[in-house]
């Protein structure tokens, strides 16, 4: 089990309350160390002036001190509490390197109240070297839903032509700390269109039945040892017809979490990217949705 905290970002906000409640249910679970972060954007960037295995100093940062007397009553749980000042963007994302889970708030106080993801929030997700977990707004309304067992319920985002293991190991460990069934969405593009030599469209040369057969065997593949070595999940595999994120989106309503990847770096795109799938899902879904680093790359 990993020694690594939990971190929650906070920054009075109310979005950021809500995070820090996922991330003492998440340290729990996890059997972590809640570390609680505050970034006072006074300067570009900064080094950490305050860090107190406990609670914070006497009046030392209102932030701090109003989630200290939130967390008073939390017994069994140990909790540091840091304070950071600089640019909330490029520290925020820092703080995974020694984390197991980096959670905050889809938006915190300095963000456009039209935005439904805040700018920090999307630098961390696409930056950090953990898993990152955006908990969103209560109250967006999903236009669709995909059925489900009732229950908890963990959603993964699986692409067949391109498996992450990460990002499944990450939801089956979610899966097995709630004790919730493991929802995996696996999408493929249909209808199907192929390119005449006039550059017209043309029908599919296969039917829709036999691309979706086909995604469910290449999932079911890759799943199978994680189901081997979590035996006590049960798993639904649904292969569908349409966009990734859309499926995605649908499949939050009353989830516990969504898991979704982010992509690798390629040779002539190093950069690190988001991924127009995962950046969707965190704008629109209505769960809590955990960002997970890709794998390292096999030598």
């Amino acid at each position: 089990m990993s020694t690594a905290p939990v971190i929650a970002a906070v920054d009075g906000s109310d979005d950021s309350l809500r995070a820090l409640d996922w991330a003492v249910a998440a340290a729990r679970q996890r059997d972590a160390t809640l570390r609680v972060v505050h970034v006072r954007q006074y300067a570009a960037w900064g080094q950490p002036d305050v860090l107190v295995a406990g609670e914070p100093d006497e009046g030392g940062d209102p932030v701090l001190d109003e989630v200290h007397d939130r967390l008073r009553t939390a017994a069994g749980l140990t909790v540091e509490y840091v304070a950071l000042e600089g640019a909330p963007s490029a520290l925020l994302p820092q703080l995974g390197v020694d984390a197991q889970l980096l959670v905050l708030g889809s938006r915190g106080r300095g963000g456009f109240a039209g935005l439904l993801l805040g700018s920090n929030g999307m630098a961390a997700a696409r930056d950090a070297e953990c898993p990152v977990v955006v908990v969103p707004r209560p109250g967006r309304e999903i236009q669709e839903e995909l059925p489900a067992e009732p229950g908890p319920r963990v959603v993964v985002g699986l692409d067949v032509d391109s498996p992450d293991d990460a990002t499944l190991a990450f939801a089956f460990a979610e899966a097995v700390w709630r004790g919730a069934r493991l929802q995996v969405i696996a999408a493929y593009p249909w209808p199907a269109q192929g390119w005449a030599a006039a550059g017209g469209l043309v029908p599919p040369a296969v039917d829709q039945h036999e691309i979706e057969q086909e995604t469910r065997t290449l999932s079911e593949g890759f799943l199978a040892p994680y189901l081997k070595d979590n035996p006590n999940v049960g798993t639904d595999v649904l292969a569908l017809p349409g966009g990734a994120a859309g499926l995605l989106v649908a499949a939050s309503k009353d989830a516990a979490l969504v898991v979704v990847g982010r992509h690798r770096r390629r040779l002539l795109a190093p950069a690190r990217m988001m991924g127009s799938v995962t950046h969707a899902v965190l704008l629109h879904a209505g769960a809590p949705v955990a960002v997970v680093p890709p794998s390292p790359p096999q030598q």
